[in-house]
């Protein structure tokens, strides 16, 4: 009978656990429902700062369309997301920039050429589309579309996400190891796709053409454990509880 009711325990105690882990696994970019509607080919959960991204790659006219999901540092700060055309930090790096103002969430554009030197300008390649929102969950949304390097096979992205802005202009973000990390490279690979349902479709740049999929080095990107298979293990593991109970 003791050993019954440590089985019993056990048992329990494992399925709390899983109920416990299943909702903050199911937190990924699959997930996700951008409040626009949008939708992307692929999504991928960035390695550090709690970051998404969903994108399209149009490979006849070479452009990149995003959604860029962070929560700000505080809730009065700013998130970005750039593409650095000459190195892997975000010195350099051309930024999409979101924060509030009067109570709106709003995106601009800078260039970083320092991390003591940061000007809103246009950036070096053509740019459209570009928006932000906010989410119920207090993430910030960047939205954008722009033009790559004909024939690139990878882009330098980077990512991160600051305390405060003034005057119009972010101010410093932390150098802590999770800052420090928010860099990847994205690897352009060409395939060959058929035409999207109806149901699926993507957020492209105005030419239509061939896609292609957009593939970063950290293999956990767009992966994820659904909820369900979580709850159907503890459901089952009820009823064998039950079944040895009453045998």
């Amino acid at each position: 009978m003791a050993s019954f009711s440590v089985a019993v325990v056990s048992i329990l105690g494992l399925s709390v656990c899983l109920l416990l882990i299943s909702p903050a696994v199911s937190l990924t970019c699959t997930s996700q429902t951008l409040k626009s509607n949008r939708k992307f080919d692929q999504c991928l959960d960035l390695p550090t700062l709690d970051s998404y991204l969903h994108y399209s790659y149009n490979a006849t006219n070479s452009s990149l369309s995003i959604a860029f999901v962070a929560p700000p540092a505080k809730p009065e700060g700013w998130i970005a997301w750039a593409i650095n055309p000459t190195g892997q930090g975000m010195a350099g790096a051309q930024a999409l920039l979101a924060f509030k103002s009067n109570s709106k969430v709003v995106v601009k554009t800078f260039d970083v050429a320092s991390y003591s030197s940061i000007t809103e300008s246009k950036l070096s390649f053509e740019t459209w589309d570009l928006s932000a929102e906010g989410t119920s969950n207090e993430n910030m949304v960047i939205y954008g579309s722009m033009k790559v390097t004909e024939k690139e096979d990878k882009l330098n992205q980077v990512w991160q996400v600051g305390a405060g802005v003034m005057d119009g202009m972010p101010q410093m973000h932390d150098f802590q190891p999770k800052n420090l990390k928010a860099k990847d490279t994205l690897v352009l690979k060409k395939v060959t796709a058929s035409p999207p349902s109806p149901s699926t479709s993507t957020a492209q740049a105005p030419e239509t053409g061939g896609q292609s999929i957009i593939k970063s080095t950290p293999e956990k990107g767009g992966q994820s454990l659904i909820r369900s298979n979580h709850l159907a293990l503890f459901f089952g593991l009820l009823l064998f509880i039950a079944a040895v109970f009453f045998s």
